[in-house]
C-alpha cells in the first residue's frame, strides 16, 4: 500500500489556489436507481489506489436531480481536482432524489462504489467524505458498511456538520422554530405551519423576500424578533446583525420548502410538540397556552428511529467529524448527542475524533480546516491499520509535516516521546 505523505497537503494548497476543472472526470452517467453519477481520475501514473466518495448535502426538495456544482468547491478550491492531486480516486452522485435523502444516498454511495469497481477495478481503500445531510449519510454508511477483512465499503469517514447526533433533534429544531414563529408572528406566512401548499414552497424565496422579511426586521418588530430567537434557539454572531437574517432566512426556509417532502419520505408527519415547554418569551405560560400543538405519526417516528437514519456511535472504523459551534442549519449540539454515543460505546477517540470550528454558518469551513480534517481521518485510518501490523506508520518526516499542518491548521494536538507515535487529543 502506497503509505500517506502528508507533506504533499502543505504543497497542495499553493497548487489548489488557482484550480481548474478536473480533466479526468469521465462523461456522467445514470445508476439503476436514478441517481446521476460522475467518476474523476488522476493522471496517468500517479493513481495511489485508493478512492474518496463525496457524499453531498442537503438540496430543497422543488429541484430536479441532479450534482450540486456549487459543493463541490471551497472557494477556489474545488474536491475533484484537489482529491486528483493527491493521487485519489474521486466520485461523487446525486442521489436518487432530492428533498430528504439519507437513506437513498447511502444506497446510492454503495452502488457507486460497485460501479466504480466494475469500471476501473476495486480499490485498495475507500474513503467516504459528505458534508450536512451528506455528514449523516457518511456516519451511517462507515457504521453500517465498514469495511473488515474482505467485507464491508468504507475504510474511514470524514462527515462535516451534519444531523449526526439525533436525528428527530434535527426534525424538532425546524419544527419549533416554525410552531413559535407562527405565534409571534400569526398569519405572516399563509396557511396551515405545518402543511404549506406547494405553491408557496415553489415562491417561497421571492415571497420570503418581499413580505416576510421585511415585516419580521421591522424595527417595530424586534421585540418580537428578539423572543422569537431565544425561545427557537436560533444561532447568530453578535458582532455581525447579517448573520441573524440569515439564521431566520434558513429556519423558515427549511420547514416551508422542505416539510411535506420529509413528511412523504419518512411515511408520515414527523414533528410532535404537544408536551413540549417553550422558554425565552416575556410570557412563556401564554406562549405555551397559545402555540399551535401537532403530533408525529408514528410511522414517521417509526422511520427515524431505524439505522436507515439513527446513528448507533458503534464503530470499527474511523471517523472524524467537523462542525462549526454557531450552525444555524444543524445546530452543533449534534456533535453532543454524537459523541455520547461514541463514549458509550468505547469509540471516541479510539475511532471517532471531533474537530470543532469557533464560527457562525453552516459548514462555514476554510480549505485549508476541511483538509487538515481530511489528513486527520488519513492519519486515523493509517494509525489503525498499523496497529493490526498490517501496514506501518508514518515516518518520523511524514509525522513532521502532518504536525506542522495540524499546527497551521489550528487542530489540537498531542505528540508522544515514543518513536513513530502519534496520539491526537480533544
Amino acid at each position: 500500500m502506497k503509505r500517506l505523505s502528508v507533506a504533499a497537503f502543505t504543497l497542495l494548497l499553493c497548487f489548489a489556489a488557482t484550480p481548474t476543472r478536473a480533466q479526468g472526470c469521465d462523461p456522467d452517467a445514470s445508476q439503476a436507481s436514478g441517481s446521476i453519477y460522475r467518476i474523476c481520475m488522476p493522471p496517468p501514473g500517479s493513481y495511489n489506489g485508493n478512492l474518496v466518495l463525496w457524499a453531498h448535502g442537503f438540496q430543497d426538495a422543488i429541484q430536479p436531480v441532479h450534482i450540486p456544482e456549487d459543493q463541490l468547491c471551497i472557494g477556489s478550491t474545488c474536491l475533484p481536482q484537489l482529491i486528483n492531486s493527491l493521487g485519489f480516486a474521486f466520485a461523487t452522485n446525486s442521489y436518487s432524489k432530492t428533498g430528504l435523502a439519507i437513506a437513498q444516498g447511502q444506497d446510492d454511495l454503495v452502488d457507486l462504489v460497485n460501479i466504480f469497481t466494475a469500471q476501473k477495478g476495486r480499490p485498495n481503500k475507500v474513503y467516504l467524505v459528505g458534508a450536512s445531510e451528506g455528514g449523516i449519510i457518511t456516519a451511517l454508511s462507515v457504521e453500517q458498511h465498514p469495511r473488515v477483512g474482505n467485507g464491508g465499503v468504507y475504510n474511514a469517514g470524514l462527515a462535516a456538520c451534519g444531523p449526526i447526533g439525533n436525528f428527530p433533534f434535527q426534525i424538532d429544531y425546524f419544527g419549533d422554530a416554525r410552531a413559535t414563529f407562527e405565534y409571534f408572528f400569526p398569519g405572516l406566512i399563509p396557511g396551515d405551519p405545518f402543511h404549506p401548499t406547494d405553491m408557496l414552497a415553489q415562491m417561497w424565496t421571492a415571497f420570503y423576500t418581499d413580505n416576510v422579511e421585511p415585516i419580521v426586521f421591522n424595527p417595530a418588530n424586534q421585540n418580537a424578533l428578539a423572543q422569537w430567537v431565544r425561545v427557537a434557539g436560533l444561532p447568530f454572531d453578535p458582532a455581525d446583525p447579517t448573520t441573524l437574517r440569515i439564521s431566520v432566512r434558513d429556519v423558515l426556509r427549511y420547514s416551508v420548502v422542505n416539510l411535506n417532502d420529509a413528511s412523504t419520505t419518512l411515511g408520515g408527519f414527523p414533528f410532535d410538540n404537544r408536551f413540549r415547554l417553550y422558554f425565552g418569551s416575556d410570557n412563556d405560560l401564554m406562549l405555551n397556552m397559545l402555540v399551535k400543538r401537532v403530533a408525529a405519526d408514528q410511522p414517521a417516528i417509526d422511520a427515524m428511529n431505524s439505522p436507515a437514519y439513527a446513528t448507533s456511535g458503534q464503530l470499527q472504523r474511523p471517523l472524524v467529524t467537523l462542525h462549526t459551534t454557531l450552525d444555524q442549519q444543524v445546530p452543533y449540539f449534534h456533535e453532543v448527542l454524537y459523541l455520547f454515543k461514541t463514549l458509550s460505546t468505547g469509540s471516541f477517540l479510539t475511532r471517532h475524533f471531533n474537530i470543532t470550528i469557533n464560527r457562525f454558518a453552516h459548514c462555514n469551513f476554510t480549505a485549508d480546516e476541511a483538509l487538515g480534517a481530511f489528513a486527520v481521518m488519513l492519519f486515523y485510518d493509517n494509525v489503525l491499520v498499523a496497529a493490526t501490523g498490517s501496514s506501518p506508520l508514518l515516518t518520523a518526516a511524514e509525522q513532521d509535516a502532518f504536525e506542522s499542518h495540524m499546527r497551521a491548521a489550528g487542530v489540537p494536538y498531542r505528540r508522544s516521546a515514543a518513536p513513530l507515535s502519534f496520539k491526537l487529543k480533544n
